[in-house]
């Protein structure tokens, strides 16, 4: 195959030329590109005809998103759906006229043959040129329009969160968790959304405070309604699904039972079978909503599930450098899942006869196997429960189960590995910025925050140009593309996650810096939000607004969030601003597609508050607690007591550290504003806790700290 490079080259010779383009997207994790790589693209007589009435040109989807963006459009347009491979036949001014994903080599399975498709192809642009250039004008249209999606706006307020969370209640599987059917996705925005609804509505009774609870500079966009009679009931079915969800998954095979980690989907409902990907997204957006599930429920496993989760992205993700890999492959010697597969007799030919019938009755391993002849490890009762009919303790099951998976684990590590994508993306790693500084809190694990740091200062470091533009991603010491709006969001948000981990304001300058590119190259002045593209980026048939999450959230509610939390650290009024204008533009998709715009919702739950701005002021005669909160302290200057209030679910809340020996006049100037006249008090731990504009009397010592953030 002569492959060109998405590149005005390729461009000039299909223009030149007169010939179609055939466009190739995939990534390097997909299974049907590499099928369809291998099937046609290293047959002779494919690729032959191929080069011979096409420029052909192959993209990686994670590298050009914005190409993937806009003849998906088209894609879906043309056959009701999409996916991956997706293959588009484009005219040479780049607009589609024919497209789908996988197609064979030849007819089957009701798919037309590839060979079939090129030569009907040709055809038609060689003897009906005028009836194809049509087409390409309709869709082309077509395109444009899906690009800028025009709502109706709705009122920002708590009904949307009340619909969200009915809907949510319609979609959810009682008896598997999750949402709606196989193929099942872990849907992390949604839980998180089910857990802050929980909150709202049952156990703070948020109703309660009146219209004190929109913030009064923001009641000109909101108004409030009383709630329903159905609404305590519906906020205690919210952690219920997804207490439900969060067990079955992390007891399931789309959770990596030895190496920890989730796979990208499960193929059946009950999270038996995954594809056996890993990507660094869905790991980075599952560890919080198992922390935020800790946090709400106290139960340790969900704290188990998010450490061996940010274990497995530090030991197998991570680059020498300091940031984050993009993906690990399903696939190992040419097969799926073959790397993390087992047959019982595997198992008894590494254990003691006594562990190995244990090991394979709890992650139910039998010799006809589970999946495909083979054993998937997953956990279908519960670990109780099969203590008991062990007659056996809980913890010396544990115990049996911890030797047994160390044993496995390293011979699995002997095995031949799937591929790993070791491209950087700016935007993914924003998101594991996120998750890493969440962990750094909620466990009090300072190794947390210092691989955050790193990846953080590498980002910074090789993805950002001396003019302050971020790159989009970095490979093999090079660093290319125009970053795109969620680059800027998800890296601004998790930025802002660091700092409050480690409280240096270095983090908070690159967050203000990268604010201030993205509403100067993204902002869309005429409707409000954010395109998908920078000013400056190539021109391409049409410029996207990005508002529906898909796998990972979209652009612009990543930048709501990220502006608002950003505003609220600093006080800077007019990014706050620029995050409301950002919801209202939004607000018809929350309100009539909510299970679409989850991130979105976890940004309004939060402008719609109450939030807390909380500082604690460092005195050094304050007395250490426990050892581990006491390590957690001097590495990350906080101190023990808001290691506790971190262990608690109270998700609207922003949190600075001041050391009680600066004086204002040093304090650093991105937070001067927010921390000016809040000194420690009596020589004792002192925090200042403001919401809604309001700042309250100082909590002076551990006893009235404690009573006073018990009850955010």
């Amino acid at each position: 195959m002569d492959w060109w490079p998405w590149c005005d080259p390729a461009i000039q010779t299909a223009r030149r030329d007169q010939r179609p383009i055939f466009l190739s997207i995939g990534y390097s994790a997909c299974h049907w590109c590499h099928v369809m790589e291998h099937e046609s693209f290293e047959n002779a007589e494919i690729a032959s005809l191929m080069n011979e009435w096409y420029v052909c040109i192959k993209v990686d989807r994670e590298e050009r998103p914005d190409l993937d963006q806009v003849y998906m459009s088209a894609v879906q347009a043309m056959t009701g759906g999409g996916g991956w491979p997706m293959s588009v036949f484009l005219t040479p001014e780049l607009k589609p006229f024919y497209g789908g994903t996988y197609w064979p080599p030849s007819a089957r399975w009701g798919r037309p043959g590839f060979r079939e498709i090129l030569a009907g192809v040709h055809e038609a642009w060689q003897h009906r040129r005028q009836a194809v250039l049509a087409q390409a004008e309709e869709l082309t249209g077509h395109v444009v329009q899906v690009a800028s999606p025009i709502v109706s706006p709705s009122a920002l307020n708590e009904e949307i969160l009340k619909n969200a969370m009915s809907t949510l209640i319609r979609s959810a599987d009682r008896v598997h968790g999750g949402f709606g059917t196989a193929p099942k996705f872990p849907h992390s925005m949604d839980l998180r959304v089910a857990l802050r609804c929980w909150k709202r509505f049952g156990s703070t009774r948020r109703s309660e405070l009146g219209p004190a609870s929109i913030p009064a500079d923001t009641q000109r966009r909101a108004s409030d309604a009383p709630l329903s009679a159905q609404i305590s009931q519906y906020s205690d079915e919210m952690l219920d699904i997804v207490t439900l969800t969060l067990d079955k998954m992390a007891r399931g095979g789309i959770y990596d039972q030895l190496g920890g980690g989730f796979a990208r989907y499960s193929t059946d409902e009950r999270w038996l079978a995954p594809h056996f990907e890993k990507m660094l997204y869905d790991n980075a957006l599952l560890i919080p909503v198992y922390l935020e599930g800790y946090q709400a429920t106290g139960r340790a496993d969900f704290a188990r599930v998010a450490r061996e989760t940010l274990d497995y992205v530090q030991r197998e993700m991570t680059d020498p450098q300091g940031g984050f890999y993009s993906t690990q492959d399903a696939d190992s010697e040419g097969e799926e899942g073959k790397f993390f597969v087992w047959s019982r007799a595997e198992v008894e030919s590494l254990l003691q006869p006594a562990d190995a019938r244990i090991f394979c009755t709890y992650y139910d391993i039998t010799t006809d196997g589970n999946w495909e002849h083979k054993n998937i490890l997953n956990c279908p009762r519960p670990h109780d429960d099969v203590a008991a009919a062990e007659m056996l303790s809980p913890t010396d099951l544990e115990s049996i189960l911890i030797r047994c998976r160390e044993t496995l684990f390293a011979q699995r590590s002997e095995r031949i590995w799937p591929g790993r994508d070791e491209k950087v993306l700016a935007s993914w790693n924003g998101l594991m910025l996120s998750a890493m500084a969440m962990g750094a809190t909620v466990l009090g694990e300072p190794k947390y925050a210092e691989t955050g740091c790193a990846a953080a200062n590498f980002v910074l470091r090789e993805m950002q140009t001396s003019e302050g533009r971020l790159l989009h991603s970095y490979k093999d010491g090079q660093s290319r593309f125009n970053g795109y709006l969620d680059d800027y969001a998800a890296m601004i948000a998790g930025l802002c996650d660091l700092y409050q981990a480690v409280f240096d304001t270095t983090y908070l300058d690159a967050a203000l810096s990268l604010a201030e590119r993205m509403l100067s190259q993204f902002w869309d002045d005429a409707q409000g939000g954010f395109f998908y593209t920078s000013a400056d980026h190539e021109t391409l048939i049409a410029r996207n607004k990005e508002i529906h999450d898909n796998a990972t959230p979209s652009g612009n509610s990543l930048a709501a969030t990220a502006l608002l939390t950003l505003a609220r650290l600093t006080g800077r009024r007019e990014l706050e601003d620029k995050a409301v204008a950002t919801l209202e533009m939004m607000s018809g998709q929350l309100a009539r597609i909510p299970n679409a715009a989850g991130q979105a919702l976890i940004a309004l739950d939060f402008l719609i508050g109450p939030t807390h701005e909380i500082v604690f002021v460092n005195q050094a005669s304050q007395p250490d607690a426990r050892r581990q909160e006491a390590e957690f302290q001097t590495r990350t200057k906080a101190p023990p007591i808001l290691f506790r209030l971190r262990q608690r679910f109270v998700p609207n809340k922003l949190v600075h550290c001041r050391d009680g020996d600066i004086t204002d006049d040093r304090l650093p100037s991105t937070i001067r504003s927010m921390l000016s006249g809040k000194s420690g008090q009596q020589g004792l731990a002192t925090v200042y806790v403001c919401w809604q504009g309001a700042c309250h009397a100082p909590l002076v010592g551990d006893s009235q700290i404690e009573e006073g953030l018990c009850n955010l």
